[in-house]
Parts: structure tokens; sequence; C-alpha cells
């Protein structure tokens, strides 16, 4: 029963803009964020960012881990693994240190594989807000 507890809490853990909502400015959180709506700004996060089927986001993204379902327009920073799903779009510069790209997806812009030491030196000029901790 205390594993079926701890999934809830970390289900409640993660920051959503529903489908439907449209939300622009910067948001920074420490855990994992879904997007499934429209967003246009800054992303910054310590986790897994999800850009959702319907999801549109315009704006440049820093995270951990990045599973892309949607369309991102921008450029990318991704600490670990960035996943381009079957169906998804990306226009933008891409800075990973690994990419999964799946059949049928579409991805216009150049690639730079990073080590973590080029992730943390290109986050800290994309901007001065620090993620908070986990």
């Amino acid at each position: 029963m205390a594993n079926k507890m701890d999934n809830t809490a970390h289900i409640n853990e993660v920051s959503r803009i529903a489908s439907g909502t449209v939300f622009k400015g910067e948001l920074s959180s420490p855990g994992d964020i879904r997007i499934d709506g429209t967003f246009e700004g800054n992303i910054f996060s310590n986790g897994l960012v999800v850009i959702g089927e319907k999801a549109d986001v315009k704006g440049s993204v820093a995270c951990t881990n990045l599973d892309n379902y949607g369309h991102h327009g921008g450029d990318i920073f991704v600490k670990d693994t960035l996943i381009l799903r079957k169906g998804s779009t990306m226009d933008g510069d891409i800075h990973v240190k690994r990419l999964q790209v799946e059949l049928d997806a579409s991805f216009n812009g150049s690639c730079h594989m990073i080590d973590d030491a080029q992730f943390e030196k290109q986050t800290a000029e994309l901007s001065g807000t620090k993620v908070p901790e986990k």
C-alpha cells in the first residue's frame, strides 16, 4: 500500500499546462513539467519536460530530459536525453547529450552534442534565473 501512495505523491509533483490553456512567460520548476496547451516563453526544469501531442511550445527549453510528442519552435538544451516522438515537430537548434528520433518525427535545425559542463555554461547564459534544487 505504501508504494501506491508514493506514486500518487509523485503524480501531484508534476507542473502541468492543460489542453486549451494559453500561457506566456517564464516557467521554472525543480521537478517535471507536462505541457498539453500553448506555451510561449522559456522553460527551465531540473526534471523531465513532456510536450504533449496537441501542444504548441515557442521559446527556449532547458531541462534534464525532454519527450516531444507535439510541436516545439525554439532552442532546446537537454542535459541528458531528448526524444522526438513519432508525429512531433521540432524547429530550432538542439544542444543535447543523447538524442533519439523516432520514424515520422520532423526536425528542422542544427544539433550540437554537449556534455554536462557545456550544458551548465549554456543554460547559465540563457537565463540568470536559477532553477530551484529538488
